[in-house]
């Protein structure tokens, strides 16, 4: 058998394939997954690394398609230095299981777009931060009576069709989901010359009869943006928006959905999920105060305050959004519907990236598909690191590296200064590993089941 080949094997793991939580090893080389058969009987090769997991879940790794911002960044307002906002927040939503995400723009006037569009390109991610699918657009092509947080003043209708949006925008190369009102002049022409873009569009902030939102969905529309929020309440002479979920349009419709106990009702949580599962997807919709304490903060031109982590528009009681991460939101989503943990899981990975036409390469654990993963306690759900195409993130490094075992086999040692003073002038690669049953695994070191150090 062969060896040094960049193969990494997980065992003693569950994994989430095809809807079902099964225990079964899992192979990475060259950020893909790979089938273990193939490798180990055709071409005759052993993986260079064999990590012991404990018994953790694998799932793949989650897909937030709406999110303002994060950690002090407002995506709608820091023009001045976009690139280092949207990398601080592509490295943090690593640590809540987040590898691919769309950096939302509110509603803004054309200077700010101006500024800010051409600096959020598209970008793989890496263990140093999360794939940047493109950026949502989410206004100002929106219904005035149905304005939600956004600015009034800046709220267009886009009497031109695509003309209109072009004018406002600029350049649409790195944007991939557009929400608009279907029921505005010109909405209609827009949807159909997006959709033949390439460009998802999602209904939203609208007051839309069901006859008028089901024209959108036919012109080329797939999407319903935050569900519930900022449209008409559901009517039994005429549901609107919400009656899309249960349309016979020819096509599976989308729709997000925050999950952070205060968007949404629990009952509404039960009412969506029963009536449209396969068009599920859990969205943040977190803004510049996710991941920090209450206080004042921003959402485009607005001003924000954070009450016992409810965000408001500065002096009033309009929510702007939520301030909790993506993998509290399965959580939270989990105990409100008592759905099973698949299914759970795949709202916040599998559905978005169907959504975005990207299931071929990302939402799954299959064969060939990018080794984007997150590992997750079985119970808690706590997200215990995330792993990009096929690098583990280097916060969940660092917060291990004190305590990880290391080993070459021979030796072991236990602490990262021991590493520093003797075994890296030997030529040795450390790879670190959660520290959890430390004493089985050194067992397994001096039975040369388990190595943790390679030679070069």
């Amino acid at each position: 058998m062969k060896a040094r080949n960049g193969l990494t094997r997980f065992f003693n793991c569950y994994i989430l394939r095809e809807s079902r939580i099964i225990k079964e090893e899992l192979w990475i080389r060259d950020g893909k997954i790979v089938n273990p058969e193939e490798v180990f009987y055709v071409e005759k090769v052993e993986p260079d690394v064999s990590l012991d997991c404990d018994g953790l879940l694998i799932a793949p790794g989650f897909i937030d398609i709406q999110i303002n911002g994060g950690w002090g960044v407002d995506f709608s307002y820091d023009s001045e230095n976009v690139e280092e906002g949207i990398q601080k927040v592509a490295k943090e939503l690593l640590t809540h299981g987040v590898t691919s995400f769309c950096p939302t723009m509110v509603t803004s006037d054309k200077e700010k777009y101006s500024k800010i569009l051409p600096k959020i390109q598209k970008k793989q991610g890496s263990k140093h931060g999360a794939t940047i699918l493109g950026v949502h657009l989410e206004g100002p092509f929106i219904c005035l009576a149905r304005k939600g947080a956004h600015t009034p003043e800046l709220i267009k209708n886009p009497i031109k069709g695509i003309d209109s949006l072009l004018e406002m925008y600029g350049s649409l190369e790195n944007v991939v989901i557009v929400t608009l009102a279907p029921e505005l002049p010109g909405a209609v022409e827009a949807i159909k010359s997006l959709s033949q873009r390439g460009i998802k569009v999602a209904l939203g902030h609208s007051e839309a009869s069901l006859a008028q939102a089901e024209e959108g969905v036919r012109q080329g529309a797939n999407l319903i943006t935050h569900l519930f929020n900022a449209m008409l309440p559901f009517h039994h002479r005429d549901p609107g928006l919400v009656g899309l979920l249960a349309s016979t349009t020819d096509k599976q419709v989308y729709y997000g959905i925050i999950s952070d106990g205060i968007h949404t009702h629990p009952a509404a949580l039960r009412i969506a999920c029963r009536t449209n599962r396969e068009g599920l997807i859990l969205i943040s919709d977190a803004v510049a105060a996710q991941g920090l304490p209450d206080g004042a903060y921003r959402i485009g031109p607005q001003a924000v305050s954070v009450e016992n982590g409810w965000a408001y528009i500065a002096g009033t009681k309009t929510l702007c959004g939520s301030t909790m991460a993506l993998d509290r939101c399965v959580k939270t989503f989990k105990e409100a519907t008592e759905c099973c943990l698949e299914y759970a899981l795949e709202t916040a990975s599998l559905h978005p990236a169907r959504a975005l036409g990207i299931d071929n390469i990302k939402g799954k654990l299959d064969y060939g598909y990018d080794a984007d993963f997150v590992f997750l306690h079985p119970k808690t759900l706590e997200v215990q690191s995330s792993w990009i195409a096929g690098e583990k993130d280097m916060c969940s490094q660092r917060s291990e590296q004190n305590d990880c075992l290391i080993s070459d086999g021979d030796h072991e040692i236990a602490d990262r200064s021991s590493w520093n003073n003797g075994f890296r002038a030997r030529g040795l690669v450390l790879v670190s590993l959660a520290p959890r049953n430390l004493r089985r695994r050194r067992a397994a070191v001096k039975a040369k089941q388990l190595h943790l150090i390679i030679k070069f």
